[in-house]
């Protein structure tokens, strides 16, 4: 851990509540048809500076991940990966590099789902403001089209923090999506809007039918007018987690 008096790490109830909080979106996750096999990775930062984060453990299952699995990792050890409880390679290498240098970025959501992905492997894998739920990223979204590889390489999650920007999400060219927000409970809300607005593009394009496009001038009103809307991100998040306390509350163990 880093020993910068200046940093300030968050105290035992916050972390338990980010935990919480962290396994909930795994298992929604998994719920949602989100996850792909044991790969795929959320981390939260604990520490003021971001660096101290938590991330779900080594090919372990979203649906079975508990509060007290949950890795508590330093973006600055050089030493992370030859620890016995090393986090999955491309999660150390993409997660590390975002909590080292995206700083509204407390938490990130990392995920192949199916609509997204799809989109993510066309030429153009932008999201055209059709309604407005694909409104809502209007110019609001990273296009990454330089896929080097599975990102176990400290390189590539450099150049995946480098393309994310200032935006809260970025679709991942030939590999997949990745949402930012300084809680969980806004990450996954973005999430579960980007894999919407995805499903939206993909069937719109399954039709063959020419796309009715907003102008611009709406779709930047459209987009802001989700700001209306922002307490119904957590919200969201809140009904969810009393769905999982009603069929497994055990994520909070």
């Amino acid at each position: 851990m880093s020993t910068d008096t200046n940093i300030v790490s968050i105290d035992a109830g916050t972390e338990q509540q980010l935990r919480i909080d962290l396994a909930a979106a795994l298992r929604l996750a998994a719920r949602a048809d989100w996850h792909e096999g044991v790969a795929n990775h959320f981390s939260a930062a604990v520490s003021s500076d971001g660096k101290q984060f938590l991330i779900n453990p080594r090919w372990r299952h979203f649906s079975l991940v508990k509060a007290s699995e949950l890795l508590l990792v330093d973006a600055d050890d050089t030493d992370a990966m030859n620890k016995p409880d090393a986090p999955d390679p491309s999660a150390w290498s993409i997660h590390s590099a975002i909590h080292r240098n995206v700083p509204h970025g407390r938490a990130a959501l990392h995920l192949h789902p199916p609509y997204a992905t799809t989109l993510a492997c066309l030429k153009d894998p932008t999201i055209k403001p059709l309604e407005q739920v694909t409104a809502r990223f209007f110019n609001r979204l990273a296009i990454d089209k330089s896929f080097g590889g599975i990102a176990t390489d400290a390189r590539e999650g450099e150049r995946i923090a480098a393309t994310i920007g200032n935006h809260n999400a970025v679709m991942m060219g030939n590999h997949g999506v990745t949402t930012l927000a300084p809680t969980i409970a806004e990450a996954f809300d973005l999430m579960y809007h980007l894999e919407r607005a995805s499903r939206t593009m993909v069937l719109a394009y399954s039709t063959g039918r020419p796309l009715n496009i907003m102008s611009d001038k709406l779709a930047e009103e459209t987009a802001s007018e989700w700001q209306t809307y922002k307490q119904a991100e957590f919200s969201h998040f809140e009904e969810m987690k009393q769905i999982l306390d009603k069929e497994d509350p055990s994520y909070r163990d």
